[in-house]
């Protein structure tokens, strides 16, 4: 830096001018290049970086996305650089590293992904994270029993956020003072957001169906018949179910992908895995349907136990046992299957899509060698 000169000239632009290609992280399929304009970096440090996180330049950032996703260059980037802020940058940001950041640069800001929230609060009591004043959550919806788990051991509340690349940055969410756990939170402001039915009608409080959301931002896919798909109506369909209350507030239902449907009831995966996460044996935990040929299709659960538990059959009974006290009893999960690890995408996203490929090659090769899988299994997913 300091063989660089000391002033430059602008480049003339203007505010519609493209400034931004970020590319979403591909775990509903190829990952797609979205076109962000110079006014929608603006935006998103106005509406997060102020609104809902009140910057100021006293402000240390630290968090595991990366740069090249828009919840990390918000993060990690614009909202330190726009308010005057700092960010402590880490080469690898494990559930230690994250907490040893915290406590060496004074961190006053935290943002991750759940299951790193879920990672780190058994190491909470290792490390002084006494300056933490905000930790914020996206990339999935953040589970009530994690929410809960955080809390206890911090005193502070996650700040659950929906945002998606195509939309920039976070659009809905709530200020620790607001927060309803188990909720995602209200739109932003200068954003709208409903639940749309079947013919893409703007539904009212009480119901549910696809998120909708339209604002200062929007999706703009770089040379991608996608586009058509994701703007109806002048609605960014993020792909989410969602129900909205009388308050206003949304509370997030499945992925339309998560949706399983098993001898005729339709069953939330994010719901059968929000019962299980409430288990203290589980660590993490995910849903998919699988085939099955009585059913149409059944519940599977991959689980990743807390040290010292047994992954035998005996466990496996226990948590269908507490799934189908926790919630629906027809929806458990009929197979489980123990693993040592979940893939996920490098923004700590878990990967379902994976998992149902997998499967699909499994059956596959099961047509071929007739080899029965166990209702409940051990496997290393890792590789």
């Amino acid at each position: 830096m300091s063989r660089q000169p000391d002033t430059f000239k602008n480049v003339p632009t203007s505010s519609e001018d493209v400034s931004i290609l970020a590319f979403t992280s591909g775990t509903t399929g190829n990952p797609k290049a979205t076109m962000h304009f110079h006014r929608d970096v603006i935006a998103m440090a106005e509406v997060v970086g102020r609104h809902l996180l009140r910057t100021c330049p006293d402000d240390v950032y630290l968090g595991s996305p990366p740069l090249g996703f828009t919840f990390g260059l918000g993060a990690l980037l614009v909202f330190p650089l726009y308010y005057r802020g700092a960010a402590a940058l880490i080469e690898t940001p494990s559930p230690a590293a994250l907490l040893e950041g915290v406590h060496h640069h004074r961190v006053t800001c935290l943002f991750s992904a759940p299951t790193m929230y879920r990672a780190m609060s058994p190491l909470l009591q290792q490390h002084n994270i006494s300056s933490l004043k905000h930790c914020v959550s996206a990339g999935e919806p953040l589970p009530k029993a994690t929410s809960d788990l955080w809390h206890t051991g911090t005193g502070l509340r996650i700040m659950d956020g929906i945002g998606t690349t195509e939309m920039m940055h976070i659009f809905i969410s709530a200020r620790e003072e607001d927060i309803r756990p188990g909720a995602t939170g209200r739109p932003l402001p200068g954003y709208q957001a409903c639940v749309l039915d079947e013919n893409n009608a703007p539904q009212p409080p009480g119901n549910s169906g696809r998120l909708g959301v339209k604002g200062p931002t929007g999706c703009r896919y770089l040379g991608d018949p996608r586009q058509r798909e994701y703007v109806v109506n002048g609605w960014n369909v993020t792909g989410d179910r969602y129900r909205v209350d009388a308050d206003g507030y949304f509370w997030f239902e499945s992925r339309d992908d998560d949706m399983i449907v098993s001898a005729g009831y339709n069953i939330a995966g994010p719901e059968v895995e929000l019962a299980l996460l409430g288990h203290p044996a589980v660590r993490e935990c995910a849903v998919i349907g699988v085939p099955d040929e009585d059913r149409g299709n059944i519940v599977k659960a991959f689980i990743v136990l807390a040290p010292d538990c047994v992954a035998d059959e005996r466990m496996g009974k226990t948590l269908q046992d507490h799934v189908k006290a926790t919630i629906a009893p027809y929806k458990y999960p009929r197979a489980i299957e123990f693993v040592h690890m979940l893939p996920k995408t490098t923004t700590g996203k878990i990967q379902r899509n994976v998992l149902r490929e997998r499967e699909l090659a499994r059956r596959n090769a099961r047509s071929v060698t007739t080899t029965v899988t166990p209702a409940i299994a051990s496997r290393d997913l890792t590789s």
